[in-house]
């Protein structure tokens, strides 16, 4: 936090420049008579004081062009030596605050250059032109370490406001990420709240559909099948109102009391599936080679949504009276297929629909493949990929939380 001298001074700077040019004015009138020779001072009154005005005046211009007016310095400042005069810091001081405000504005590189040649310049003059009896330190070493000072305290201040900006420059762009971060996870939220949505929805919708309307067939040719279609039907929506209440739960805020939760469904839930499907009109055969091995939560639950979407196509959009689910056990991979044994094209094209938009997105969030198109001998495939984590294995962005259950 800048202090409230520095408020001022950046708010009214040429106030400030212009009282500096007239101390250094006076400073550098008094410094021209101090002397340490036993011979008469030099009597140059009015050159000294031109050179004064010269040298000071040029300083009102020192933050827009801070070279010249250290040339300037360092040249009236010499000429002054070459009049006699001792360079003692009161001598020196207008060309200090010239080199200090080059340190700040420019580089090393430059200042560094500028330094050396003012030293040059005015200890050379100084012992050229002194009087006799001056000890050769004051014309050599004193006005060097001197206009050294201005220097090093200029590229200090420099390197500490360059470091203020940088870490400025770096929270600024941190925040910029976090915000992105959190745009992109909100995003990314929503699309996954999309396709729970869409499966539940569309799943149970399409077997509520068909079980309406095979029990509307069978009312009047066998009204005994009636009752236990019906009984299935009010089984197809009690499990919908669950599972849309659990997916619409997760939109709870944290701060909600008590959130009751279930666990994800999985393949665990497969025969509930092609029990509903059966009671739809639609045989499910479901065949195992391999080893079941372990799911992580997330490849579970994506392995359970892709072939619950799967047989809802099949329900919705395929003449057919059997569909065929084939998992595939490997090392490091699960294989799910499903196919039917329809002659009617699906109406969808893959990678068209959100069915199998939501399918592919969901086998590529936990690192696997999707693939899905006609069969040669009729019928529509799906076939899904997807790698077997480790509990620790698995990456946490594609871990799916748990759902919440009923209140």
């Amino acid at each position: 936090m800048s202090t409230p001298w520095q408020r001022y001074a950046e708010e009214h700077a040429r106030t400030v420049d212009t009282m500096a040019a007239v101390l250094l004015f006076a400073s550098f009138l008094f410094g021209s008579e101090i002397t340490m020779s036993a011979e008469e001072q030099p009597h140059a009154a009015g050159p000294t004081i031109a050179l004064a005005a010269v040298g000071c005046g040029a300083l009102l211009w020192q933050r827009t062009r801070p070279r010249t007016v250290v040339a300037v310095g360092a040249a009236a400042t010499a000429a002054a030596a070459g009049l006699g005069h001792l360079p003692t810091p009161l001598l020196l001081g207008g060309l200090m605050l010239a080199l200090y405000r080059l340190a700040v504005d420019t580089d090393r590189p430059t200042v560094r250059r500028y330094y050396f040649a003012s030293v040059a310049l005015v200890v050379t003059a100084a012992m050229v032109f002194a009087p006799s009896g001056i000890p050769w330190p004051l014309e050599t070493i004193s006005p060097a370490a001197w206009l050294l000072l201005p220097v090093v305290t200029g590229n200090a201040v420099r390197l500490q406001s360059a470091y203020l900006e940088a870490v400025q420059a770096r929270a600024e762009f941190a925040e910029r990420n976090r915000e992105e971060e959190a745009r992109h996870r909100v995003a990314e939220e929503r699309m996954r709240i999309a396709r729970e949505l869409h499966d539940v929805v569309a799943h149970h919708l399409a077997l509520a559909n068909a079980q309406a309307g095979t029990a509307a067939h069978l009312s009047r040719t066998h009204p005994d099948q009636v009752h236990r279609i019906l009984g299935d039907l009010a089984g197809t929506t009690a499990s919908a109102l669950r599972e849309l209440k659990a997916t619409v739960g997760l939109l709870r805020q944290t701060g909600d009391p008590d959130p009751p939760l279930a666990p994800s469904p999985g393949l665990a839930r497969l025969p509930e599936l092609t029990e509903a499907c059966e009671s739809a009109g639609l045989t499910v055969h479901v065949s195992v080679e391999g080893t079941p091995r372990p799911l992580t939560a997330g490849v579970d639950l994506t392995a359970y949504r892709i072939v619950q979407e799967a047989l809802t196509n099949v329900t919705k959009h395929a003449s057919a009276e059997a569909a065929y689910v084939r998992i595939g056990w490997s090392q490091d991979r699960l294989t799910l297929t499903v196919t039917d044994n329809g002659t009617a094209s699906a109406p969808a094209a893959p990678g068209q629909g959100f069915g199998l938009i939501g399918m592919r997105e969901r086998a590529q969030s936990v690192g696997g493949a999707f693939a899905a198109g006609h069969r040669d001998g009729g019928g529509y495939e799906v076939t899904t990929r997807l790698p077997l984590y480790t509990g620790a294995m698995e990456p946490e962005e594609h871990r799916e939380p748990e759902e919440q259950g009923t209140p």
